[in-house]
């Protein structure tokens, strides 16, 4: 388990008074559960309660953490119809606290972490799913020139950058040859559809435990994570959304796997695909089973990165050592998938 940066509560809080108009310690930070990436930290403070993202503190994978790009993402959407928590600063300077953060506000509501939604009414559960798809479906569509992210990340051969980059990420943290994953890196490029041109904002890892929903009302309050995001192809993000649903519990990832959604009250696949696509004007998506075998293949890569970093003392918490076989049965899932052919 990574070791929680040294806070020094006396010195921040003068730091935060001199960067965050109005805020006036003293403080005190705890941790939250969870979370395999960025520490997250609860602040409260005399000014009320703030959250504080950083880097974790040693020896990174090349360009991860980027809790820069996530502070730009929040700016930049602030005035936007995507929900997201107010960026209140950015410290890049790591004598403060050892790594660099950024200080958000804290948004009081729920967040879910299983699909299934068993603490919500079954007669509201729908609502919940609709307004993911609705929130995801307004990201795609925020004018990246206008928010001042044009060049937030290359535009074009999205999928091919993406292959690339964690087919590298997956290898330089690989810990013992797993053959889907091999029999992924050499199909995925095969089989890659043309992109279209389609260039969005994508977040990167859409699921239901990064958002944050209203106390008692099916609206989303925030959009939480955004260190993956970037421009891309936005059917990666639906996708990625649809695939996490399709899981079983793995770990500490949680999907519906072998449940009949219709009795649960939510929605299915085609129902989730049909109002996005009615959201953002698209008359029929072709090519759905290479998305979905991509978000497999990433997903299995990044859990080879936590569970890595586990190993390597990194992890932002100790649940990274127990993700040993994750990957493996990720990638097996994708594999079964293209052997099956059926992409619905």
């Amino acid at each position: 388990m990574v070791k929680n940066i040294n806070v020094n509560t006396v010195g921040l809080a003068t730091y935060l008074k001199q960067h965050i108009p109005g805020f006036r310690g003293p403080l005190s930070l705890k941790k939250f559960p969870g979370g395999q990436s960025n520490p997250t930290y609860l602040l409260t403070a005399d000014t009320g309660q703030y959250v504080l993202r950083s880097k974790p503190p040693g020896k990174l994978l090349a360009s991860a953490h980027a809790v820069d790009r996530e502070f730009r993402v929040l700016k930049a959407l602030s005035e936007t119809d995507v929900p997201v928590a107010t960026a209140l600063h950015l410290c890049e300077d790591e004598s403060v606290l050892g790594a660099m953060f950024y200080v958000m506000s804290y948004e009081e509501g729920r967040i879910f972490w299983d699909p299934a939604l068993p603490e919500v009414p079954m007669e509201q559960r729908q609502a919940i799913v609709e307004e993911q798809v609705r929130v995801l479906a307004a990201l795609h569509n925020v004018d990246i020139e206008s928010v001042g992210l044009g060049d937030y990340g290359p535009e074009g051969n999205y999928y091919q950058r993406q292959i690339s980059r964690w087919s590298k990420q997956y290898k330089a943290a690989e810990t013992e040859l797993i053959p889907a994953m091999e029999t992924l890196m050499q199909w995925l490029p095969a089989h890659m559809p043309s992109e279209d041109g389609r260039v969005s904002l994508i977040h990167g890892d859409y699921r239901l435990d990064n958002l944050i929903y209203h106390p008692t009302e099916s609206r989303i309050l925030a959009v939480l994570d955004w260190e993956l995001s970037t421009l891309g192809h936005p059917l990666a993000d639906l996708a990625y959304l649809c695939m996490c649903v399709r899981l079983p519990k793995i770990a500490t990832l949680q999907g519906l796997a072998g449940k009949n959604r219709e009795e649960l009250g939510l929605p299915d696949e085609k129902a989730v695909i049909a109002q996005y696509c009615m959201l953002r004007g698209i008359n029929r998506i072709d090519d759905w089973l290479f998305y979905l075998a991509f978000s497999y293949f990433r997903l299995a890569a990044i859990c080879q990165g936590v569970y890595k970093r586990g190993q390597m003392g990194n992890a932002s918490d100790s649940s990274a050592s127990s993700r040993e076989n994750v990957a493996a049965a990720l990638a097996a899932m994708a594999t079964e998938l293209l052997q099956s052919g059926n992409d619905l």
